[in-house]
């Protein structure tokens, strides 16, 4: 595996562990054993990484027990190179420890042979991901060629992508760009969180599209893609997402969290052709709008 760094002054361990690529033991234990390279020298853990360090990591991916799974998938748009998938709330991207059987990825290599393997085994066909609890679209590579370029479109931010959020809370202004670091909470490690430590540059668009009596219908337009990137930036404005698990006290059981992956736009990988998809809110996201409308009406 090879990565090129976009952060510096950060210790090599860390800036790995941070990826969730592999576990901080296997990441001490490789690079110790010389299998992690920087610029094709070997590093001591403590080796602080810069903007454009080449990072190789040689080691054995440990293949999954992934079988395939006969499941319902919306898909958007399919050719010989890419589809786009309208995923649902509740659905993991790909397996992890403890979810093997029960993700887009299962559903995916029930449904084709033709998929990616750049990112490894377990994320076949996976050029980025939305979590679990966050329905709508996503892109799928359905081979290396497309994944590659792909991926470098994210990179430069090349790829558009817009969310529709219920926030918590009436924002007063119509438009609003947080621009606020983000990397991994130090008191939970399953979390992110603002933070100038460890982190990386994180900037989100906002515009309201109607208020509520207590709550904000809002878009927000992805200028970079971090790790649960409008869910921490909604709480750290202090206006979080309606029903989000983790950020958000404030949860109803049973349905997902408020945040819709609504609109993606970018060119064709292979044909160049620019193309640009839009899914509809989920039917318990709509339904409630309705709800709220109502209740401002009465």
């Amino acid at each position: 595996m090879k990565l090129i760094m976009e952060n510096s002054d950060i210790r090599i361990d860390k800036e790995l562990g941070n990826r969730n690529i592999l576990s901080r033991s296997e990441i001490e234990r490789l690079i110790k054993e010389g299998n992690i390279l920087v610029n094709g020298k070997i590093v001591k853990p403590s080796y602080k990484v810069k903007v454009n360090d080449v990072i190789d990591i040689n080691y054995e991916e440990k293949k999954l027990d992934i079988k395939p799974v006969d499941m319902k998938l919306n898909i958007v748009y399919e050719d010989d190179d890419i589809m786009v998938i309208d995923k649902p709330t509740g659905l993991v991207v790909h397996p992890g420890s403890g979810n093997t059987d029960n993700t887009l990825v299962n559903g995916l290599i029930n449904y084709t042979n033709n998929l990616s393997d750049t990112n490894g085994v377990n994320r076949l066909g996976i050029v980025h991901r939305i979590d679990k609890d966050t329905s709508g679209l996503l892109l799928v590579a359905k081979n290396n060629r497309a994944h590659q370029i792909l991926a470098e479109k994210f990179k430069n931010k090349e790829i558009k992508r817009e969310y529709i959020a219920l926030l918590c809370g009436v924002f007063k202004h119509d438009e609003a760009t947080i621009d606020a670091p983000i990397g991994r909470d130090k008191l939970d490690r399953k979390k992110m969180t603002v933070t100038d430590k460890n982190s990386k540059r994180a900037v989100s668009h906002m515009k309201v599209l109607k208020r509520y009596k207590n709550y904000t219908l809002v878009k927000f337009r992805l200028e970079t893609g971090r790790t649960h990137q409008i869910r921490v930036h909604a709480k750290y404005i202090g206006y979080p997402i309606f029903n989000d698990p983790v950020y958000n006290k404030e949860v109803i059981k049973g349905i997902g969290q408020f945040l819709h992956s609504y609109k993606m736009s970018f060119e064709h990988p292979i044909t160049k052709k620019e193309l640009s998809f839009v899914s509809k809110l989920p039917d318990y996201f709509q339904n409630y709008l309705d709800e709220l409308e109502a209740e401002d009406n009465f």
